[in-house]
């Protein structure tokens, strides 16, 4: 399945802002260095079922595939960088989710 996108779901609490910004600024250049697309995120997520609503921000991103996900969560220029979002979060989970293969 290597050909199937993942996503990645996060949930957290920013608990100091400025040092997540510190992670935010680095962020994005390693999501792109493995071919990932930020998709969104949202500080205000509403609940419409369940016993366990979600607190915080909930951001999304994917990758093309698995392998790229792994690769970019194991590069350790993104584990330096992910030190400040321990520091100035509460980090809920950051989930990956297997895409669906193409149909045709």
């Amino acid at each position: 399945m290597s050909n199937v996108p993942v996503y990645m779901i996060v949930n957290l609490k920013v608990t100091d802002a400025e040092t997540y910004k510190k992670y935010e600024k680095g962020f994005f250049p390693t999501l792109k260095k493995y071919q990932g697309q930020f998709v969104t995120f949202d500080d205000s997520p509403q609940t419409f079922e369940g016993s366990a609503p979600r607190e915080g921000r909930i951001i999304m991103f994917q990758f093309p595939s698995e392998e790229k996900a792994r690769a970019w969560y194991a590069d350790s220029d993104y584990q330096a960088l992910s030190e400040h979002r321990r520091a100035g979060t509460q980090l809920e989970f950051l989930t990956m989710v297997r895409g669906m293969p193409a149909r045709g």
